[in-house]
């Protein structure tokens, strides 16, 4: 049996320890998110998927730490944090700007000589290379401000407190750079199936968008549409969990109705 990981360093989150678990999922969360924002669904995973969460610098308790702002850097540290984990099959989840780094993650796991994750789970981004240039992050914190209320993740009175909303936008700005500083201009075939998550209402990625994620796998991607727009994850957390479960060969999980704890 695989030994149960007891700290899995700084850049990864366990929010429930599960040492007899047939596999981990790795999950990424948004520009300007954080681990605790995935949890909701993450709950109602079986007892058989250990969930690995990355955790930025910049937020929640990695506050203090210096931000990453290009994804080569941000791709090496995930990958040197995982390597030691990586004791039974794996797969990847990303949300936005995370399907990103789990792409260029599934890449350099294998190019290293490590196995390839069984699935990329890609939520809410087209596939890289079919990303249109962005220039949120060169706005100004008010312009900021607007493009993160655009997508719904963000009601514009949670950042009324200055000191709050500097703190926030450092963090967000640099997802946002980083992100938009990225420029894949080719797709490069995974070594894995691919899943792509949509909320029907999404400004960022449709069902046609997620469909360009077709020229990165040998076998047409499983597109799943969900109601809501980008940040559909938490609201539709059950049907989120199912569709999961069921792309990974897994039962689907039973109701539950108390959740976890969220910022």
């Amino acid at each position: 049996m695989a030994q149960e990981i007891v700290d899995p360093g700084p850049w990864l989150r366990r929010p429930f320890a599960r040492p007899g678990a047939r596999l981990h999922l790795v999950c990424l969360p948004h520009a300007g998110g954080a681990a605790s924002s995935l949890r909701p669904w993450q709950s109602l995973l079986p007892e058989e998927i250990d969930v690995l969460t990355v955790q930025y610098p910049g937020r929640e308790d990695r506050f203090p730490d210096a931000l990453v702002d290009t994804m080569d850097h941000l791709v090496r540290e995930v990958v040197a944090a995982l390597v030691p984990v990586l004791d039974r099959p794996y797969a990847l989840f990303g949300h936005s700007m995370g399907s990103a780094v789990a792409y260029e993650v599934a890449l350099e796991l294998p190019r290293i000589g490590h196995p390839p994750p069984v699935r990329l789970l890609a939520s809410g981004r087209p596939a890289p290379h079919r990303v249109p240039e962005g220039d949120v992050h060169l706005r100004s914190d008010e312009g900021l401000v607007d493009d993160m209320v655009r997508l719904g993740g963000t009601p514009r009175e949670v950042l009324a407190d200055p000191d709050l909303r500097a703190a926030v936008l450092r963090y967000v700005r640099n997802d946002y750079r980083l992100i938009e500083r990225y420029r894949p201009t080719r797709p490069r075939t995974l070594p894995c199936p691919v899943s792509v998550f949509v909320g029907e209402d999404d400004p960022e990625c449709g069902p046609d968008e997620a469909r360009t994620w077709a020229a990165t796998t040998r076998t047409p991607p499983s597109v799943t549409v969900f109601p809501g727009g980008h940040f559909f994850l938490a609201p539709q957390r059950e049907r989120v969990a199912a569709t999961v479960c069921r792309d990974l060969g897994f039962p689907a999980p039973r109701p539950n109705r108390t959740w976890p704890s969220t910022p």
